[in-house]
């Protein structure tokens, strides 16, 4: 294990960020419980229809063949969330999950785990990872479902969708080296709720975590006056990806809701045809024909909508939260920097004011205060040598997590962007597979309509001649 963690950090590990990377950028929500749940909502996932074309055997994207993880081998845990329930209180309705792992770390009594969380346990989780490990990328949650100014159940949609960015969530931790090995996400695998509980509140108090965020605030204010031209490149990269994944996400939902709205009216347009069809009777077929052309189109375009919702827009804007947890990321990267760097000036300023201590300027304020000047001098001396002292100890400290912190930022950057591309790679190479694969059953669909009122000359010329 250590072997792996001294692979992430190792200072000589570093990624090369292109000068201009506007020409290799991709043009690109999940979440607190509100805690309500409709109990009679439906929670299975169900395929609305069966394909009733195939594809072409000559389409180009059936012949793409992706590359196997590498990494999937040596794979020690796997982890599974699913069957959501539902739990009513008193005071509250929520939704807990099942988690399911399967391992053969050392580190675990048991090779196998059964337990139940609800966000909650997965909110605190991402919390701890984030607290032990300030500087490595931990993907983000689901974002917080609020309902402003009227209650609205959760559907079983909203609740599948929750499900697998949960089961996702985990499983990137799984393979992280360094946050698959914290002791936080061992308890969170294994414990049962009450010990879970338990742990929870062996956390450091109100008051330590106030001291905390006070001193990230101040640190923030200050601002770095150093930072490293690569966690600068670093940062205006990801805000050129936030910009534009942010842009390509709401395109995409945008889409999404047109053609979901496109659906309803194509549902509505293919009856037209089959009532007209009752009153002429010399269109009689057509109209039948085309009303069936519309309605195998339907059921290809709801196929085709409901690929794109889960396949194109989940993974879109999970980098969208993703972009916003890097620039958390380098914000207490900064912050450390920032601590370091104050610490160094007020270093600084003790040792000017000990050489103060020194000159005759000080030799006067001790004669006026009517002490023995120089047992004065010697008390003050020893006490900003003291200070001076722990100043130094104090950024040695610093001074080993600030390199800590940049290496492991290094060391995980690369990996998320390895991580990130694979993955908009996959939904892009599947999204455009999928309307390939819509547009050609179309086609098929309105090619046979076509084929099938071609009359033959011979036919013609004897309906000509019919008295």
């Amino acid at each position: 294990m250590s072997r792996t963690i001294d692979a992430v950090v190792s200072p000589t590990q570093t990624n090369t960020i292109p000068a201009d990377i506007s020409g290799q950028m991709l043009d690109l929500d999940e979440d607190d419980d509100l805690e309500v749940f409709s109990k009679d909502s439906t929670l299975a996932d169900g395929n609305m229809f069966n394909a009733s074309m195939q594809t072409s055997p000559g389409s180009m994207v059936n012949q793409c063949k992706f590359e196997e993880d590498e990494e999937g081998d040596s794979k020690d845990i796997f982890i599974t969330v699913d069957n959501p329930e539902s739990h009513v209180t008193a005071i509250e309705t929520f939704i807990t999950y099942r988690v399911l792992t399967k391992t053969t770390r050392s580190e675990f009594d048991n090779s196998e785990y059964e337990v139940r969380r609800r966000y909650q346990d997965f909110l605190w989780l991402k919390g701890k990872l984030e607290e032990a490990h300030s500087t490595l990328i931990v993907h983000p949650l689901p974002e917080k479902f609020v309902v402003k100014g009227m209650v609205e159940r959760f559907n079983g949609d909203f609740i599948a969708t929750r499900r697998k960015a949960l089961h996702k969530f985990l499983n990137r931790i799984a393979d992280h080296p360094i946050l698959s090995c914290s002791e936080d996400f061992k308890v969170f695998l294994s414990a049962q709720a009450w010990e879970l509980t338990t742990y929870k509140k062996q956390g450091p108090g109100f008051l330590s975590r106030m001291g905390e965020t006070v001193r990230a605030v101040a640190n923030s204010v200050r601002g770095v006056k150093n930072r490293p031209e690569e966690f600068t490149a670093i940062q205006e990269y990801v805000e050129d990806f936030s910009n534009k994944i942010s842009c390509l996400d709401k395109v995409t939902q945008r889409i999404v809701k047109e053609q979901k709205e496109y659906l309803e009216e194509l549902k509505e347009y293919g009856p037209t045809y089959t009532l007209w069809s009752g009153s002429e009777e010399e269109l009689a077929e057509q109209l039948k024909g085309v009303a069936g052309c519309i309605e195998r189109c339907c059921k290809e375009t709801e196929e085709q909508v409901g690929h794109l919702s889960d396949t194109l827009v989940p993974v879109l804007h999970e980098y969208v939260l993703c972009a916003e947890t890097l620039k958390a990321v380098l914000r207490r990267r900064d912050n450390i920097q920032a601590e370091f760097e104050a610490k160094n000036e007020t270093l600084a300023t003790k040792k000017v004011d000990r050489d103060a201590e020194s000159s005759d300027l000080g030799f006067v304020w001790g004669s006026l205060l009517g002490k023995n000047p120089e047992e004065a001098r010697h008390q003050r001396q020893e006490r900003l040598d003291g200070e001076i002292e722990e100043l130094k100890e104090e950024i040695d400290k610093l001074e080993d997590r600030v390199e800590w912190a940049n290496n492991a930022l290094k060391g995980d950057w690369g990996r998320w962007q390895r991580s990130m591309r694979g993955d908009l790679k996959s939904a892009f190479f599947s999204t455009a597979e999928k309307n390939v694969d819509y547009y050609e059953k179309c086609l098929a669909v309105w090619e046979t309509f076509l084929l099938s009122q071609r009359t033959e000359p011979s036919e013609e010329t004897d309906r000509d001649n019919t008295p």
